[in-house]
């Protein structure tokens, strides 16, 4: 790692941002990034270093770093070890998006250079590995080759080679991007070197990922308190005869003349010296510090507030005619010529603004503004359900035009891409690319919203808890599709349920809007607050081209996202005895239920963010009407999936005396949905009647 930086900083490299597992994280931190001792040593006394106050949110074996770090070229390199759950790989992805971000800022991209470190039994057995290597040349993702490195221990904790991986060798899976592998014993040290120099030289012309498998041993096991010979006895017992390469490279410089035995050991005690400085100063912080410390109180939820975040009209109208006058020559789809005629007429109010024309306006207003734009998932371009069409392509050379880059392409950048069929390592990917691109308003899209789940290392460990963990702080948006349309289990619930059970001390955002104009202006409130918070949005399915759900131009002009929607239609409070509360699609069932039955006693709030939990906002509906006794959250998910459980604790301490509080919605269920679209209208019929009775 030491002449890694050295020599990449001789080939023009600037920064260097590492990602790896948690053993030999301290080591690299101290040795290579430097300057850390002290703060480590804090640590293991049990204290936290007073200039890292975020050390507290996770082990000190999880924790980054960052630095700059003169050469012996004389160029400085920017240093950074990024942060990392015990999840070992999936640091991988994040740290390419990272990377990646820098690379897309003004400036030379190949003098950003990413490093993975990973262990042998890591790299061969997850996933996300293959996914992150599969990244590698694709034009939306590639960081123009990353340098990975296997730290070889030979097993996996306790698993031998022969039962952790089929492959021969750890690193075969690199073959599949057809990837130089370079095989090298760690006890030849001038060999490693040798090695990294090649390795450095390929990447900085062919721009492609290099592996370098670096065979040796963990001396103490699986960490400072294991005991390997529980298992693996006969080589531990190789391992514990063998003097270590420390030993061995000594002994070769003195054999060659290069050192003298007297040198070496004034290295050593040297570097001893350093280390037990570090100790004393961490033992004298410590000692200044409190001998108490007090559990700080729960911060309390955020409140919430509208942002104005309406557009001018002739703005509007201006984008509306760059996103749809089609460059000359130019041959279209002739359906989309349709579409585009449609879109033309929303902004002159000639016809309502659907839910892509109105996420077409936003990124354009924000293009304009000044705000990069990056915007990735499966089917993105044209969005799964043909709602979006961000570009068109030409039916006879197959050219693609995409209207939003020729907005602003000074000021703004806007990128869209189709990822490839992954979900961990691209939603990695763009939160490493949130994190280290703030002013980019980064979204990724599921193809359903169902399909999150097996991103959930990401949502869990990073995007939910990256700020208390590590202060490491993203906007990035979640697009999720999610709807009951009597599609079946896979294909209706964006697993809101778990999100919620992730939301705390303001960490993130959760919506589900109702119509396209609280989509337009939620986006724009992503880009513009501060501080920014992930936001996860429940988008639609049947809704993107339902006429109800469509909003008149006047709604995009003023205004801003409406946390909570009136009932507008509810003229006379006094008549109103039951308020049902809901959120999403299943507004509108209700809707025409109490049409159809005439029923002027029911009022219908829309709860369009259900984190930070809008309370106040909440309680002034509430109190509108007085003679409300029946409160009833209306939801088309199970009863042990959706925002129910969310909800049920935080509305029954709103509520007086004389009121209850009930739910309507489908029973609970082990499967997200049933298979069977008759059912379902079944119970999408039920779940609204029992909505209006209170029996």
């Amino acid at each position: 790692m030491d002449q890694l930086i050295e020599s990449a900083a001789r080939r023009g490299v600037s920064e260097i941002t590492v990602g790896m597992a948690h053993r030999g994280r301290l080591n690299v931190i101290a040795n290579v990034i430097g300057k850390f001792c002290e703060r480590i040593f804090t640590s293991f006394e049990g204290s936290i270093h007073p200039k890292y106050p975020h050390d507290q949110g996770d082990v000190k074996y999880h924790q980054g770093a960052s630095g700059p770090r003169d050469t012996a070229s004389g160029n400085q390199v920017q240093l950074a070890v990024a942060s990392n759950p015990s999840h070992l790989e999936f640091i991988d992805p994040v740290v390419e998006g990272l990377v990646r971000a820098r690379q897309d800022e003004p400036g030379e991209p190949e003098s950003k250079l990413a490093v993975l470190i990973h262990g042998d039994a890591a790299f061969a057995g997850e996933g996300v590995v293959a996914e992150t290597l599969n990244l590698s040349k694709l034009p939306g993702y590639s960081t123009r080759g990353t340098i990975h490195i296997i730290a070889n221990n030979q097993l996996g904790f306790t698993t031998p080679p022969e039962e952790g991986r089929s492959s021969h060798y750890s690193t075969d899976i690199a073959k599949m991007i057809q990837a130089p592998i370079f095989h090298v014993n760690s006890d030849d040290v001038e060999a490693a070197w040798n090695v990294l120099q090649i390795a450095l030289d390929y990447r900085q012309y062919f721009k492609k990922d290099v592996v370098i498998d670096v065979i040796g041993f963990r001396r103490l096991g699986h960490n400072e308190g294991d005991e390997p010979t529980y298992t693996q006895p006969v080589m531990y017992q190789r391992i514990k005869s063998h003097p270590g390469v420390r030993e061995l490279y000594a002994r070769k410089l003195v054999g060659e003349g290069v050192m003298t035995a007297e040198e070496v050991a004034s290295l050593m005690d040297e570097r001893m010296r350093r280390y037990e400085n570090a100790q004393l100063g961490a033992k004298a912080i410590v000692e200044k510090l409190n001998k108490v410390v007090e559990l700080a109180a729960p911060a309390p939820e955020p409140d919430v507030e509208v942002i104005e975040t309406g557009v001018d009209q002739a703005m509007l109208r201006s984008l509306a005619h760059a996103i749809t006058a089609v460059p000359r020559g130019f041959n279209l789809n002739p359906k989309i010529v349709g579409l585009l005629g449609r879109r033309a007429k929303m902004v002159e109010g000639e016809s309502s603004v659907d839910w892509g024309m109105a996420e077409a306006l936003a990124f354009g207003s924000l293009l304009i503004e000044g705000t990069p734009i990056r915007l990735t998932g499966q089917d993105t371009v044209r969005g799964t359900f043909s709602h979006r069409h961000a570009a068109f392509t030409d039916t006879q050379t197959g050219e693609e035009w995409t209207p939003l880059t020729q907005l602003a392409p000074d000021k703004a950048r806007f990128q869209i891409y189709d990822s490839p069929l992954s979900e961990a390592g691209a939603l990695g990917f763009e939160y490493g690319y949130s994190v280290a691109s703030p002013a980019t308003l980064v979204l990724w899209e599921a193809q359903f919203g169902d399909f999150v789940n097996a991103a959930q290392v990401i949502i869990d460990q990073f995007i939910a808890a990256g700020e208390v963990k590590w202060n490491q702080t993203s906007r990035i948006v979640l697009l999720l599709p999610h709807g009951y349309e009597g599609q079946g289990p896979e294909h209706s619930s964006a697993r809101i349920e778990r999100f919620l059970q992730l939301c705390a001390e303001g960490n993130m955002q959760v919506a589900n809007c109702s119509t396209a104009a609280q989509y337009f202006h939620l986006l724009r409130r992503q880009a513009r607050q501060k501080p920014g918070k992930p936001l996860v949005v429940i988008t639609p399915k049947s809704l993107l081209r339902f006429p109800d759900a469509a909003s008149s131009i006047e709604e995009f002009t003023s205004g801003g996202f409406l946390p909570v929607i009136p009932d507008r239609e509810a003229a006379n409070a006094a008549e109103v005895t039951r308020v049902l509360l809901t959120c999403g699609k299943v507004f509108y069932d209700l809707v025409a239920e109490r049409k159809k039955r005439s029923d002027a006693r029911a009022a219908i709030l829309r709860v369009e963010q259900l984190y930070p939990f809008p309370k106040t906002l909440i309680a002034g509906e509430l109190k509108r009407f007085p003679d409300a006794t029946d409160i009833c959250w209306v939801q088309e998910e199970p009863r042990n999936m959706g925002a129910w459980f969310f909800m049920e604790s935080r509305l029954s301490e709103m509520l007086g005396s004389n009121q209850r509080l009930r739910y309507a919605g489908r029973a609970a269920s082990a499967s997200p949905a049933t298979g069977s679209h008759t059912i379902h209208q079944m119970e999408q019929r039920r779940l609204v009647k029992e909505a209006f009775s209170s029996d």
